[in-house]
């Protein structure tokens, strides 16, 4: 199933897009898209109603595909070529690091370049959404926690998250740095997290262009990985890292500026589409 929340912000209803490319509304049996709803039990559920059925939604605003998110937690330097790009060894372990909560926006949101911000940059990245509560949890059985996978852009302002003391986080949570959907994909969709095609154009210009098989840690390791270290509860959201391309790696590099339009897809997850402003 493809599950998606539309509306304007702070109204948006819980909907499906079906079989044909229309979307339906689902406010008629679950409250909202997050919490029990995405649960195994709330999945089976939702997958046992007649679509055809459900009232249909204009699309004006498409939100962020998930709500309830209490934990965005983010991997660094999680694919080989993108680490070689920026010139840093690949970790003994994954780097862990937050973005807030209020970062998130729908994915076609503008995104507020901050008004100090030198230089605002570009990475697609491959969301996990889990779905029931994991701690201490097995790799082997780490794809029973997720409900599904959605598309993230991890905004991030790499003055302020490496060049001032203290760590990535201010970085990277910035208003409007975490646009994700348009869709949660329930797994059951995506038939390998492992092989799955990205990419980011600025402008209509191609800058990523790579694949999830080149991530360090995948999709079961981090569930299971992360798991140790804190419980993951329903509506948490895992942005799993990058592909080489962004402004960071080139020669010279390359940023944001207000006017900008970001374009960015994975394979089966969709598409968003961001215009970038300037914070006034």
């Amino acid at each position: 199933m493809k599950l998606m929340r539309v509306g304007p912000a702070g109204q948006e209803k819980p909907a499906l897009l079906d079989q044909d490319g229309k979307i339906r509304d689902l406010s008629g049996h679950v409250a909202d898209i997050g919490g029990e709803a995405i649960s195994p039990e709330g999945l089976k559920a939702i997958a046992a109603i007649d679509a055809t059925t459900l009232p249909e939604l204009s699309a004006d605003r498409i939100g962020a595909c998930v709500t309830g998110t209490g934990k965005f937690i983010c991997i660094g330097l999680n694919y080989s070529d993108h680490a070689a790009e920026t010139g840093a060894t690949v970790p003994p372990e994954p780097i862990i690091f937050m973005k807030a909560t209020s970062a998130i926006v729908g994915p076609n949101d503008d995104v507020v370049i901050p008004r100090t911000s030198e230089k605002t940059d570009w990475e697609v990245e491959l969301g996990v959404v889990i779905g029931k509560t994991a701690k201490y949890v097995s790799e082997a059985d780490a794809l029973d926690y997720v409900a599904g996978y959605c598309l993230t852009n991890d905004v991030s302002e790499r003055a302020f998250q490496t060049e001032r003391a203290g760590q990535w986080t201010k970085g990277k949570s910035c208003d409007t740095f975490g646009p994700i959907g348009p869709w949660l994909v329930t797994k059951d969709e995506v038939a390998d997290p492992q092989n799955l095609g990205m990419w980011l154009t600025v402008n209509g210009e191609k800058m990523q262009n790579g694949s999830s098989k080149t991530m360090v840690y995948g999709v079961a390791f981090l569930v299971s990985y992360l798991s140790q270290f804190m419980s993951l509860h329903p509506g948490d959201i895992i942005s799993t890292g990058t592909p080489p391309g962004v402004g960071l790696g080139l020669k010279p590099p390359r940023f944001l500026k207000a006017g900008d339009v970001v374009e960015l897809g994975i394979d089966g997850l969709g598409t968003q589409k961001q215009t970038f402003v300037a914070d006034i």
